[in-house]
């Protein structure tokens, strides 16, 4: 598994901000949008396409993807989309893509040229996967189970390969999808920042979840310029949590 991004929507730094976390430099505090790249039982999977998509393939030597995941449709999870094409030429094959119908709708939207009836040579080439609340993902073979959470009012989706559970952007998580979660050697959850927010986890939160899953090992990840430096603010968390940082590699 390979930390694509650790970032919020904005990205570390902020455009335009002086404070002392996007001053940083410390290579840490420098953050993409999240998302992660993740190799289980041989199936190379991406679990969100933001708009630094194609910035982190390169910089991670990314050359192939079997499929894509997504958990949800804001932007910062799906913007980059169109560059998977680079991996239609490579591999000559359509990417599956796996989302719910809602998300779907969203991309048909985003990137209408990809699904309209004229097809303009060299546009993305996608199949459509549906991913439907309840039931497990068979990716070649490769089962890969879906967990729902709040991101708010909107339902997202995070997602367990085998001993790794991946969550972003969810704020509550109802008692029967904590079950699914449970048993995990590692859990992934994120954090944006001290104080409370309408739709994110903070600190606080996402430590409780951490402490009542009972991982070995628990990743923060989507942080805000909000949340603290990174060499600090680890220093004051629990010995099997750590911050997650753009770039870091994970066996599992």
């Amino acid at each position: 598994m390979v930390f694509l991004g650790t970032g919020t929507s904005q990205g570390v730094p902020v455009i335009a901000c002086d404070c002392v976390v996007c001053k940083s430099s410390d290579l840490k505090d420098k953050r993409l949008r999240t998302s992660v790249y993740v190799e289980y039982q041989g199936v190379k999977v991406v679990v969100d396409t933001g708009p630094d998509f194609r910035q982190q393939m390169l910089a991670q030597d990314i050359q192939k993807v079997d499929a894509v995941l997504f958990t949800h449709e804001h932007k910062d999870h799906i913007a980059g989309l169109d560059d998977i094409r680079a991996f239609n030429f490579k591999w000559e094959m359509d990417m599956p893509v796996y989302a719910e119908k809602r998300v779907q709708d969203a991309l048909k939207r985003e990137f209408h040229y990809v699904f309209s009836d004229y097809k303009y040579p060299g546009i993305p080439q996608l199949a459509l996967e549906d991913i439907v609340e309840g039931t497990t993902l068979n990716i070649t073979g490769v089962e890969i189970e879906p967990l729902r959470g709040m991101h708010y009012k909107l339902p997202v989706f995070g997602f367990r390969f085998g001993d790794l559970v991946y969550l972003t952007d969810m704020n509550s998580i109802a008692e029967e999808e904590k079950q699914k979660m449970k048993g995990a050697d590692i859990l992934v959850v994120n954090a944006l920042r001290k104080e409370k927010h309408v739709s994110h986890f903070n600190l606080e939160e996402a430590l409780a979840l951490i402490e009542e899953l009972k991982p070995k090992r628990a990743f923060l990840t989507h942080l805000s310029h909000l949340f603290g430096k990174h060499e600090e603010e680890q220093k004051r968390l629990p010995d099997n949590v750590e911050i997650a940082y753009d770039g870091l590699r994970l066996n599992f």
